[in-house]
């Protein structure tokens, strides 16, 4: 059997059940055992590496991939980063400012940054997961590098308004949608399956030794680079299409199962 050396995990509908939590006492129980053969835990998600932390409160030694790979860290160290350049990302916060319907947040290293005329509907939306957040007047108050843009529109509006950012920011930054209004504007090249290059990399880890659990689209890049890319049963049919083993659902927590079953 492959030994696996680097296990990565996305978090929402993948290890997280619909409560937004996990089985902790069972994952207090493997994660030692992951330790003791020597198996990194990696959380690849596209969300904030602050809000990602505060679900692993007790293990230090848990690399954050955040930002769909943009920003790779744990509690002591950045292993990853890469952020747009100063001027693009100036050049699309004023396009989506542009846009009166538009609601958007800027991702950074230090923290993320919204504009305090957004919507208080939209601010109370966004502190559920961005725990570090910044209300500001204009984008030139902000002394961050930003690897990422996280936008609303209205739900209907979704597929043009990806097809306007891909046009208007072409060469610079790509849209990506899991639909319902929110759309990411990531750098190109960006994705889960880069960061996990790079951490390879810093770690001496070959995408052969890593397996790796998602159920979105933005798990797709990273399930086939990983020398086992595993699907949560809950997931749609291009992901299990593109995964070589389905496990569980999230709700019935497939990811620790499938750990127990096959790497301890």
């Amino acid at each position: 059997m492959q030994e696996h050396r680097l296990i990565a995990v996305d978090m929402d509908g993948t290890f997280l059940n619909d409560k937004m939590d996990y089985d902790r006492e069972r994952f207090a129980r493997i994660y030692p055992q992951l330790l003791d053969q020597g198996t990194r835990f990696v959380v690849a998600s596209g969300n904030q590496f602050y809000q990602l932390r505060s679900f692993f409160q007790d293990y230090p030694d848990v690399v954050y991939l955040s930002e769909n790979g943009a920003l790779i860290r744990d509690d002591e160290q950045i292993y990853f980063e890469s952020a747009f350049k100063k001027e693009d990302a100036a050049k699309i916060a004023r396009v989506l400012s542009s846009y009166p319907d538009v609601e958007w947040l800027a991702s950074g290293v230090k923290s993320a940054y919204t504009l305090r005329t957004n919507d208080e509907a939209y601010l109370q939306d966004s502190r559920k997961y961005y725990y570090r957040l910044e209300l500001i007047d204009d984008f030139d108050e902000i002394d961050d590098d930003i690897v990422k843009f996280s936008t609303h529109c209205p739900a209907n509006e979704t597929a043009e308004y990806v097809a306007t950012y891909a046009k208007v920011f072409a060469g610079i930054a790509t849209p990506t949608s899991s639909g319902h209004g929110d759309i990411d504007i990531i750098q190109p090249g960006i994705h889960k399956a880069r960061g996990l290059s790079e951490l390879g990399k810093v770690l001496g880890v070959p995408a052969s030794a890593m397996i790796t659990f998602g159920n979105g689209g933005n798990d797709i890049e990273m399930l086939q680079y990983a020398g086992t890319g595993v699907a949560v049963s809950n997931s749609p049919q291009d992901v299990l299409d593109a995964a070589d083993v389905v496990t569980e659902s999230n709700n019935a927590q497939g990811v620790l199962s499938y750990i127990e079953q096959n790497l301890l």
